[in-house]
């Protein structure tokens, strides 16, 4: 398990970068990073990126996210969730199921949304959170986000929290979701609970717990001291450096693709649709991963284009 991505569950109390440190110590791997974090609060997906495939934390990072949570109406916080201290009340006996399907119709599609004032975006270099917890004003920057889905799961009760599904770009904050919400319905909300079930193709089925992935490493190791040639099978939640799925087509470039790559040298890509600046995966002929690249060029009116490499891992 040196180079490739690993698929966490994400336990809540500890920060994402918490996380990646357990994972350094389990695999003793010091080169490990991970693709969009979760708030201490949230459980769920957590990518990990592991040695060479840290270099694609940047393609990775940018995939949507799908969430499920909980959003509790009537109280409006500091953090914009329920671990915040409450900053207002508000009446919620004239909210309805219509109300909020139609408030949660209005977030569909593009929308400018201000981050929470507790958040690590950071401006001048000081995150947002630091700012906050000085008592300092934190800048309302808006960002332009998507949202491709927000939905009610199950029915819902007035006195309940409101169970939901969130499909959204990647940087879209859900407690902001569960903020402006709240402020539309005129009662305030505030997000009570969020679980991350997918990052772009990846799924939290798939996922792995630090306790199970701690206890694959002792079984490894015990495998491995009773017969050192032996080869354990590797957790499911793990993809080798090799298959990693990206989100634009791959090519097989011949053996003399591959050497002009290896020198840093653009090749001629055949029958692959694609348009100047979008991103190639390029393979050699044995289906090893060499290179991620970037089209800089169309030729005539056909499937034919000319792709630098960018990122080379030869």
């Amino acid at each position: 398990m040196k180079d490739g991505l690993l698929l966490v569950d994400k336990h809540d109390g500890c920060t994402s970068h918490d996380i990646v440190a357990s994972a350094r110590r389990i695999l003793r791997q010091k080169k490990i990073g991970h693709c969009g974090t979760l708030d201490p609060a949230a459980t769920g997906l957590l990518l990990l990126t592991v040695g060479r495939a840290t270099r694609l934390t940047r393609f990775l990072i940018r995939a949507p996210k799908v969430y499920e949570g909980s959003i509790r109406f009537g109280i409006t916080t500091d953090t914009y969730d329920t671990t915040g201290e409450t900053t207002a009340s508000g009446d919620t006996a004239e909210l309805t199921t219509d109300a909020i399907k139609a408030g949660m119709e209005r977030f569909l599609g593009v929308y400018q949304q201000s981050p929470p004032p507790y958040c690590a975006k950071k401006v001048g270099g000081v995150k947002y959170y630091e700012l906050a917890r000085r008592g300092e004003q934190v800048p309302d920057t808006k960002k332009e986000v998507t949202i491709f889905e927000l939905s009610m799961i199950g029915d819902w009760q007035p006195g309940e929290d409101l169970r939901f599904r969130l499909g959204s770009s990647s940087g879209t904050y859900a407690r902001s979701v569960a903020h402006e919400l709240g402020e539309h319905l005129g009662c305030g909300a505030a997000l009570s609970s969020l679980r991350r079930t997918a990052i772009g193709t990846f799924q939290l089925a798939d996922a792995i717990t630090l306790e199970d992935l701690r206890q694959w490493r002792d079984g490894h190791d015990e495998a491995l001291k009773s017969d050192p040639e032996a080869d354990p099978p590797l957790p499911a939640a793990w993809i080798p450096f090799d298959r990693i799925p990206l989100p634009f087509d791959e090519v097989v470039a011949d053996p003399q693709q591959e050497r002009r790559i290896q020198h840093g040298q653009s090749i001629l890509i055949r029958e692959v649709a694609c348009s100047e600046g979008d991103w190639i995966k390029v393979l050699n002929q044995r289906q090893k991963f060499i290179a991620v690249g970037s089209v800089v060029e169309r030729i005539g009116t056909g499937d034919v284009g000319v792709v630098q490499p960018k990122v080379v891992f030869q």
